[in-house]
């Protein structure tokens, strides 16, 4: 007998059932969005959802937008207030000391004009490192590239390895990069692999028994249990940074498999971009990793070993900022707010992701309509579908703006970069959607250097020589259908 005919005679009860559980599900659901949800919009969307969709919209809330009351966000942020309490290093100290010397001193650099020396406060505000001049900065536009460099850096360390990722991948990139950390483990090295549990779900943990074995330590950032109701998708840890010896820094949107170096025949070529930086800011990336592990691992490593004094001969003056859900101020979004405001030439943003909550979105028309040069590069080989149609619906706005809006077709587009008036430039983990501006646990680069950002625009113009531009009026009447679809995935938009 199969399962339907078993359940046969208890159909009008279990339809009776269905019919009497739905909307008393949803509006408690309603009620509880009500409380759980500060943000109007948030609110509002998340309520037309569980009203439209009575089942699957309380499960969907529930997995995807219950997240500011959790028990692992109050730990988070408990531990991050413990953290924070506990000091820097003297090291550390010291060239923070000198950093914000140098920016009470020089208001008005040749680097830092002083209209971007109030975004480098108003980052500090949000809990940024301070400016540090004498960085050696190398960008990387490709995954062979900038793997190969990371691997490199590896090979050479002396002391202590610090990886940690969203995604690593069992294929051939992860296991190379295994590799090279167990070699180093067996030399003595100490190294300390972070990675998160739901991006990196698939990894088992016997692909990691030689890293272990050999002295290595792995940690898993909010791990995934289903009987301890540890299920969290929300709060996921998206940063992306390596450091070597505390010296040499990695960081940008490449987490570590095959897909990153064009290899993977779902994506096909892939285009990022990957900082490589040694100088004063390799301590911002260091702190991020030491919190994070100190909250997966238990294990503090604030000792000045990990915060070597580093010279400052660079030219690049660079400030690290991150932020996540344990923090009140989401400082990422509000530096990409205010780097918006103070575009006056142009604007150009690269995200694979572009859901900008009701501020950011409209900053970027507000700025089209005062005519600067704004130009939104996203998408034409969608990797998630529903992000991809509810930013086709974000980009009608923008369009009616002025902004231009380019789709990427030579493959993936993963670059995560905001570049304003050819003097400053944010590269990082962070996409301009809700995901990274709310949910997720993000770090970025800021960079003050016209050197700097003339190469990342150099990159930007060769990209939009691989895209397509989308013309305002036609895509105004695109078909219905088309429209309803997007119109329909931007409802949920606070989860994307």
């Amino acid at each position: 007998m199969s399962f339907w005919d078993q359940i046969e005679p208890y159909w009008e009860l279990i339809t009776a059932g269905i019919a009497i559980l739905g909307p008393i599900l949803s509006l408690a659901t309603i009620g509880w969005i009500l409380v759980a949800k500060k943000n109007p919009t948030s609110a509002v969307a998340w309520c037309l959802l569980v009203f439209m969709l009575p089942l699957i919209g309380p499960l969907f809330f529930l997995l995807f937008g219950y997240q500011h009351v959790s028990r692992p966000l109050s730990r988070k942020r408990r531990h991050r207030q413990a953290f924070m309490q506990k000091g820097i290093p003297a090291t550390e100290q010291a060239v923070s000391g000198e950093a914000q010397q140098m920016e009470d001193r020089t208001p008005a650099t040749s680097v830092q004009a002083a209209s971007w020396e109030e975004i480098s406060r108003l980052a500090r505000r949000f809990g940024a490192s301070p400016v540090s001049t004498g960085n050696d900065l190398v960008l990387y536009h490709e995954g062979h590239a900038a793997f190969a460099a990371m691997l490199e850096a590896i090979e050479s360390a002396r002391h202590h390895v610090h990886l940690e990722t969203f995604i690593f991948r069992p294929d051939a990139t992860g296991l190379r990069f295994l590799e090279a950390l167990t070699a180093k483990a067996r030399q003595g090295v100490e190294v300390r692999l972070l990675y998160d549990a739901m991006g990196t779900h698939r990894l088992q943990r016997g692909v990691l028994r030689s890293l272990r074995q050999a002295g290595g330590r792995v940690s898993v950032f909010l791990p995934l249990n289903i009987l301890r109701r540890r299920m969290q998708i929300n709060m996921r840890n998206h940063r992306k940074v390596l450091v070597i010896d505390g010296r040499v820094g990695f960081t940008g949107g490449m987490n570590v498999g095959d897909e990153y170096q064009g290899l993977s025949a779902r994506f096909g070529y892939w285009r990022d971009t990957q900082i490589r930086l040694e100088g004063p800011a390799v301590a911002g990336l260091q702190r991020i990793f030491a919190e994070d592990w100190d909250f997966a691992a238990h294990e503090d490593l604030q000792e000045p070993a990990y915060f070597p004094r580093l010279n400052s001969d660079g030219p690049y003056p660079v400030q690290v900022i991150e932020s996540g859900p344990d923090r009140e101020e989401k400082g990422i979004r509000e530096i990409y707010f205010a780097a918006i405001l103070r575009a006056r030439r142009r604007l150009w943003i690269a995200s694979p992701y572009f859901v900008p909550d009701a501020g950011l979105l409209d900053a970027l028309c507000l700025a089209g309509f005062l005519g600067v040069d704004v130009r939104l590069l996203g998408l034409y080989h969608p990797d998630k579908w529903i992000p991809y149609f509810a930013a086709r619906y974000y980009w009608n706005d923008v369009l009616q703006a002025g902004v231009k809006v380019y789709q990427y077709t030579k493959g993936m587009l993963h670059s995560k970069v905001v570049l304003v008036d050819g003097e400053w430039a944010s590269v990082g983990s962070a996409n301009l959607d809700n995901r990274s501006m709310f949910l997720n646990f993000e770090a970025n680069c800021l960079i003050y250097s016209p050197e700097a950002v003339a190469e990342l625009e150099r990159a930007f113009l060769g990209d939009l020589q691989d895209s397509i531009r989308l013309e305002r009026h036609a895509y105004r009447h695109r078909p219905l259908p088309s429209r309803l679809l997007d119109n329909a995935c931007r409802l949920l938009s606070p989860v994307l």
